[in-house]
């Protein structure tokens, strides 16, 4: 089974970037959907945005459009998560998750990496 695990967390100024990666281990995303999802301190894990790696058709959450956008690198089997004007709000640990089944809950995926810290700053 695929099992996606997450790079490029860290520290940034409000206002700033980061550019998460998610990469696939043994297995390859065709046929998956990929999605990245977050948890504030205290707070549920919440949908950011997913890409049907096949179909190329992408979903995001209200707060990411026109802030996040989620790609496919096919030459590096990653899953990247673009962020761009960062908010202090946006600190949390970002997950990788992968699955079949179609929806933006954590139950329409089956599996997870083990997250990568996003800090912004004010």
């Amino acid at each position: 089974q695929v099992q996606p695990v997450e790079s490029g967390g860290g520290l940034v100024p409000a206002g700033g970037s980061l550019r998460l990666a998610c990469a696939a281990s043994e297995r390859t995303f065709a046929n998956y959907r990929v999605a990245w999802f977050r948890q504030a301190p205290g707070k549920e894990r919440t949908f950011v945005a997913s890409i049907n790696w096949s179909r190329v058709t992408t979903e995001y959450a209200d707060f990411a459009t026109g802030r996040f956008t989620i790609s496919r690198d096919v030459a590096k089997n990653t899953v990247n998560l673009q962020m761009n004007l960062l908010k202090p709000e946006d600190t949390a640990v970002y997950y990788c998750a992968v699955g079949e089944m179609a929806g933006r809950t954590e139950y329409d995926f089956d599996r997870w990496g083990q997250g990568t810290q996003v800090t912004v700053s004010s």
